[in-house]
């Protein structure tokens, strides 16, 4: 399992259980008003809108915030326009990191963002130059407890899937993009849980780093992540699991 997925998971787990819904849904409502825009406000065609109408679900959020999100982006009613950005950036250890972004003042996060980053030891760098080492891929994560490893490499290699992993405790998925749902429903008709469900950008090649090196990334990266605009952050990192553990639950 790849170090960020691990980090992302347990994460996901943490912020289930504090104070952070408002933030969390003033990322989804934002993504929500784009994909809108973008796509259109029907889920039945639109299914990057459907993916997040699910993630709005998940985090229990009003139908009402979710459907004035939406007519948010379809122009029905008047709302903030955002736009994507996406920065690429070098953190402790010359670990690549990619930032997707919405916002309304692209100069205003530009300036945040780079005040994160000077302050935890990450630096900016040009467009294109970590971007290669990213695939956007289907991924999901599954606990071995949940399927037999040959019955669940059938059910996924037969649904669209390009390959399995494993470890001592979980199967990693990936699919390409535009066979996510596909496998997704395979998956969910076994009535299998996902710790992990997404279409995500996936490295060719990890960077190992341990120690103090380690803190302060997943410093960095945790800051990124919590900053109002800021929707996904990927990086190439891969740390022990005992310390990805130690800060998450921290």
């Amino acid at each position: 399992m790849s170090g960020h997925s691990k980090w992302k998971t347990n994460k996901g787990k943490k912020m289930a259980a504090d104070a952070k819904k408002g933030a969390l849904y003033t990322k989804i409502i934002k993504e929500l008003t784009i994909v809108a825009r973008e796509g259109g406000g029907n889920p039945d065609i639109n299914s990057r809108l459907r993916a997040v109408m699910m993630k709005a679900k998940e985090a229990n959020m009003p139908q009402d915030n979710v459907k004035m999100a939406i007519k948010r982006g379809t122009g029905e009613i008047p709302g903030v326009i955002y736009e994507s950005v996406t920065y690429e950036a070098y953190g402790p250890g010359g670990v690549a990191i990619m930032v997707e972004a919405l916002t309304d003042n692209k100069n205003r996060t530009s300036a945040e963002l780079r005040n994160i980053m000077s302050k935890r030891g990450g630096n900016f760098a040009g467009a294109g130059a970590v971007s290669w080492m990213f695939t956007k891929k289907g991924y999901f994560l599954i606990e071995k407890s949940q399927a037999n490893e040959d019955e669940l490499m059938s059910l996924v290699l037969e649904a669209g899937a390009e390959d399995m992993k494993s470890d001592e405790k979980n199967f990693e998925v990936f699919t390409v993009p535009q066979n996510f749902e596909k496998v997704k429903q395979a998956i969910d008709a076994k009535g299998i849980k996902c710790q992990d469900a997404e279409v995500t950008m996936i490295p060719s090649s990890t960077i190992k780093i341990a120690g103090n090196e380690a803190k302060q990334l997943l410093g960095l990266v945790e800051a990124l992540e919590e900053h109002d605009d800021v929707q996904q952050v990927y990086a190439n990192f891969d740390i022990p699991d005992e310390i990805i553990e130690e800060l998450s639950n921290a």
